[in-house]
């Protein structure tokens, strides 16, 4: 398996490619996400996506409308098991779930859901500034130990309703929230605050589908209205450790094993052959 690089890019040395079919998460990464920003862009080949677009667009259709403080409305739409189509392949990749058991210590994940993100042109509102665990400590998990993955679908800029955060703000703990339209948000003045202590960083994705970013329950982000001609959508999984189990019942699911797809025989324990010496690796094409 490819090693990641050992470095990290960007401004704030937290952004990694993956180029190879196959690799393994060394200590460089989570180190580089322990940093100040708790979050990480992450660009790996678009594939995935790709093939996924035609079965985003089919399902999109069943979407809930969820207002904004002004009353715009942007789509969501959330399962919370993985399911056997191609939606339910992404949660399930290594470099997905891997990497994110990684960057949380080690410790087992579970799916906890996945949701698609839409705004449409010209009308898609916004994501008020929250943070995951704000409404997830509402749902019975008595800690934060919750992290997402943001995939963009379509590009994701500041003119089409992009991602926005503000760097480092896990660390101001869990911060109260209320309704905000049809939406949690965070205390409004609190953020103010944390405005003036934390970095505001937007997010400039606008190349191929299949950018990502790895970020932590705490962190507060948002995203403004999608003024701009082209639609954005985005794809969203989020984990829960295992030891997180919720304490009550909810809409999400209690801990459910991952299963991560293929995990392939050693021939060495097989007794009903006799194993030959070790072939090389086969690159993937």
């Amino acid at each position: 398996m490819a090693d990641m690089a050992k470095t990290g890019s960007g401004l704030f040395g937290n952004e990694f490619k993956y180029e190879e079919p196959e690799f393994r998460v060394t200590n460089e990464l989570p180190d580089a996400a322990g940093r100040e920003p708790k979050m990480m862009l992450w660009s790996y080949t678009g594939n995935d996506i790709l093939g996924m677009v035609p079965r985003l667009q089919k399902v999109a259709t069943t979407c809930e409308q969820v207002p904004d403080a002004t009353g715009r409305e942007p789509k969501v739409l959330l399962w919370c098991f993985e399911g056997n189509d191609i939606l339910g392949l992404v949660p399930r990749l290594e470099k997905v779930s891997s990497t994110c058991e990684k960057l949380m210590g080690g410790d087992e994940l579970y799916h906890y859901h996945t949701k698609i993100m839409m705004k449409d042109a010209k009308k898609g509102g916004s994501f008020e500034w929250h943070q995951d665990y704000g409404y997830w400590y509402k749902n019975g998990n008595l800690r934060p130990d919750l992290i997402s993955m943001f995939l963009a679908v379509d590009p994701c800029i500041k003119e089409n309703g992009g991602l926005q955060v503000l760097v480092g703000s896990h660390n101001g703990g869990r911060v109260d929230h209320t309704f905000d339209g049809g939406q949690q948000g965070a205390d409004k003045e609190r953020v103010e605050h944390l405005k003036k202590i934390y970095p505001h960083y937007y997010f400039n994705i606008d190349s191929i589908p299949g950018d990502c970013i790895l970020f932590h329950c705490n962190l507060l982000h948002s995203s403004g209205p999608n003024d701009s001609a082209q639609r954005r959508w985005a794809f969203n999984c989020s984990y829960n450790k295992r030891s997180n189990n919720p304490v009550k019942k909810h809409h999400h699911p209690f801990y459910h094993k991952l299963d991560k797809g293929k995990e392939f025989v050693d021939p060495a324990t097989d007794e009903t052959v006799k194993a030959g010496s070790k072939g090389e690796a086969i690159e993937a094409k």
